[in-house]
């Protein structure tokens, strides 16, 4: 089961969605890195659900918990191991999906695979999962800042709402002061509407999470295969629901010409810049100093509280209506999943390029 991330940073993600306890264990963390335990609990706490009418009711805490790679406050250099406790898991709750396959969920898929399946609320597919991405995303983001680097993401857009947003000017502030997580007062005022419109009506909607990278040095990412461009794609594909990536002007490129998307290359305070950043700060794989911008798409949440067709596993046709709790809309708690991915890659390449030029 691919349950790792990462080469000279590497990450191991464990638990299920129903089992005792989730959480992540990083090999390859510097020593000497003095952990805000508090700062992992805020983005843990930007994450974990129940936190507004517009996410799911399960009553998590996700109070963070140190097993290892931790002395006096400092890493060690020792794997740094984080788990948090499921404190609201309802297994019973799952009882009527134990021979059922789901629409749009990974029941069959898994079973196609392994021959059996953790039917507990998804198992591993759940996005419970990514309590451990997030946790070692926010030891990252410590040790990004103390480089210079501040990674922020932000709901760009609910269904067919969109919001107008700066990157080079979106702050902490704005993202976090409604629930949204959409820094357009008039926009999340408008997503606030719609996803509880969906709710009302035992349905879900998808949407995009913006994001940008600033202080990333020109330098990092590899040739070819592991491009930064590529990793961050990956990584961030590999968050539950998501549906698509692109960087830059992305898929609008395809319909511009070059002498428009081009980025010409001028001299400001002695560095080398660009006068624009279609390119969104990757050029050929490789940072180029400029902010990284990007952009996750995100479908609707599978689980409706419609009736649906679906089959047995042992291939009867039957109904179902799910039961449980559930987001009607994802995007506004994986805001802070896509940072984590972001700060990950980014840790990965920054110690991989220190260990090409010093």
């Amino acid at each position: 089961m691919g349950s790792f991330l990462g080469q000279l940073l590497r990450i191991a993600t464990f638990g299920e969605s129903h089992g005792p306890a989730v959480g992540v264990v990083i090999d390859g963390c510097p020593p000497g890195l003095a952990l805000d335990l508090e700062l992992v609990q805020r983005d843990l706490d930007r994450r974990r659900p129940g936190q507004s009418s517009l996410t799911s009711a399960r009553g998590e805490a996700d109070r963070v918990e140190v097993l290892s790679g931790l002395f006096e406050g400092r890493t060690t250099g020792a794997p740094l191991a984080l788990m948090v406790r499921n404190e609201d898991a309802r297994p019973q709750a799952y009882e009527a999906m134990r021979e059922l396959y789901r629409p749009s969920h990974a029941d069959y898929s898994y079973d196609a695979k392994y021959g059996t399946r953790d039917w507990r609320g998804g198992g591993r597919a759940s996005a419970r999962e990514t309590v451990g991405r997030v946790a070692a995303g926010a030891v990252g983001r410590q040790w990004l800042a103390a480089h210079g680097v501040e990674v922020l993401a932000w709901v760009e857009q609910v269904g067919s709402i969109v919001a107008a947003v700066d990157p080079a000017r979106v702050r902490f502030e704005d993202v976090e002061a409604h629930p949204t997580r959409c820094p357009d007062p008039t926009a999340a005022a408008r997503m606030q509407e719609e996803i509880e419109a969906t709710r009302r009506e035992r349905d879900t909607i998808g949407g995009v999470v913006g994001c940008v990278a600033r202080g990333v040095p020109a330098g990092l990412g590899e040739p070819v295969f592991d491009k930064l461009s590529a990793d961050l794609a990956k990584a961030l594909i590999s968050l539950p629901a998501s549906r698509g990536f692109e960087i830059g002007r992305g898929f609008a490129a395809s319909a511009m010409r070059g002498s428009v998307h081009n980025d010409p290359f001028t001299v400001q305070d002695g560095a080398i810049r660009t006068t624009k950043n279609d390119s969104g700060g990757i050029q050929g794989g490789i940072s180029n100093g400029e902010a990284i911008e990007l952009r996750v798409a995100f479908k609707p949440v599978a689980t409706i509280f419609r009736e649906q067709e679906t089959v047995t596993r042992a291939g009867e046709a039957v109904n179902l209506t799910a039961s449980g709790r559930h987001d009607p809309c994802v995007v506004p708690r994986a805001v802070p999943m896509v940072e984590a991915m972001v700060l990950l890659v980014l840790w990965d390449h920054w110690l991989r390029q220190r260990a090409v030029r010093g």
